[in-house]
């Protein structure tokens, strides 16, 4: 059986809630996940990025491969906003992940160039945070896919919940872009994009958004997704486990 692998949590304090290291891999335990992707709170993603890529990278050293840490960096830092993710990468960090709402820019304006173009470098995928308009929705994110096809991206929350309508189109312009399952309905959303043949599951991964959700409810909702074993499997941490084995060379 292919092992889980939740794609998005975050560790340590934030506005609404909070969520330790231990606590994580404890509910990692009663629910038979066995791997998740972290990167730290909304303070250290918009601020403090030092700190949060210490904390995640941290918490990863210790956990005996049970914790991956995703690198942070505001891009207004310019060339200090690279320092840091190569910081964090001689650290063990395997992953960008961006808050366009919680760092003040647009997905289209150019400032988040240089970190992506470290992250293709270093063969890492890019976690977008999506739903908050005006910054952080669907389709500016598959423009932003297609002007580097060489990158893969995980559309996170996949536009939730508003702009859920706008997941798949997205999905359909870029095909360097991926989905997870973070908040989706499967009788709407997810089997959207499981019917449709530009898409299909394949594009699709796990991920339980926590602790802003309840992650039993985030997986169950995958367990009882009426589509095949083998796709589920992919789903529950193929896809990812591919994604995080490097660039695909697209382009």
């Amino acid at each position: 059986m292919t092992p889980v692998v939740d794609a998005h949590a975050r560790i340590g304090e934030g506005r609404e809630v909070a969520l330790t290291a231990a606590d994580l891999v404890a509910t990692m335990d009663r629910l038979g996940i066995g791997t998740t992707l972290i990167s730290p709170g909304e303070r250290c993603i918009a601020v403090d990025n030092r700190e949060g890529n210490l904390q995640a990278t941290s918490a990863a050293a210790v956990s005996g491969g049970r914790l991956l840490a995703y690198a942070v960096a505001t891009p207004w830092r310019g060339p200090a906003a690279v320092d840091e993710l190569a910081r964090a990468a001689d650290s063990g960090a395997v992953a960008l992940a961006v808050d366009s709402v919680l760092q003040g820019f647009d997905l289209l304006d150019g400032l988040l160039d240089p970190l992506l173009e470290f992250a293709r470098d270093h063969g890492w995928f890019v976690y977008v945070r999506t739903g908050t308009p005006p910054s952080a929705v669907p389709l500016p994110l598959a423009l932003l896919a297609l002007r580097y096809p060489e990158l893969d991206f995980l559309m996170g929350r996949s536009g939730a919940t508003d702009f859920w309508i706008d997941a798949a189109p997205a999905l359909r312009q870029a095909p360097n872009l991926y989905a997870d399952t973070a908040y989706a309905p499967w009788d709407t959303v997810l089997s959207e994009f499981a019917r449709d043949p530009e898409i299909g599951t394949s594009r699709v991964v796990f991920s339980t958004d926590a602790p802003y959700t309840v992650p039993a409810a985030e997986l169950r909702r995958v367990r009882d997704w009426t589509i095949g074993e083998p796709e589920r499997a992919a789903v529950l941490g193929g896809t990812v486990t591919g994604l995080l084995g490097g660039s695909t060379g697209r382009g």
